[in-house]
């Protein structure tokens, strides 16, 4: 099965928290083939880090190794690229679901999800809203 992470389930991956263990599983049968992220997730993920490491949730050497092993990892996932029609796609989709509350970030992972909506089953995301959106979208959630 070939899957997009948005950085809220990703994080999950590398970080225990609520939800690993049902991601986790995921790589079980039938399995994950391919793992597809946007571009934007190599900046959100590091910021995520950071954001643990200021509110004392993890220590800095946790942090650093956090970061060392998604850099190493990135070799295995597919990232979608960024580009004018992307972010396009991320205005419009503001534009479309601003009444509920569509977020920058999540709508460049959103347009970034809908560049490959052919070559995935499923998206993955922890935020309500964007599972929602992304349902609206015609995807599969988790």
């Amino acid at each position: 099965m070939n899957v997009f992470f948005d950085t809220s389930s990703l994080f999950k991956l590398y970080h225990l928290e609520d939800g690993t263990d049902e991601l986790v599983n995921l790589f079980k049968e039938p399995g994950i083939e391919a793992i597809y992220l946007a571009e934007i997730t190599k900046v959100e993920f590091s910021s995520v880090v950071w954001k643990k490491r200021r509110k004392n949730e993890i220590d800095e050497n946790s942090a650093r190794q956090l970061l060392e092993r998604f850099e190493r990892d990135s070799a295995k996932f597919s990232f979608v690229p960024e580009g004018q029609l992307l972010r396009q796609q991320a205005l419009a989709l503001i534009g479309a679901y601003w009444k509920k509350g569509l977020r920058t970030l999540d709508s460049i992972q959103l347009s970034s999800a809908l560049k490959v909506k052919s070559q995935i089953e499923l998206f993955l995301t922890s935020d309500k809203l964007l599972a929602e959106i992304s349902r609206n979208e015609g995807f599969t959630t988790q």
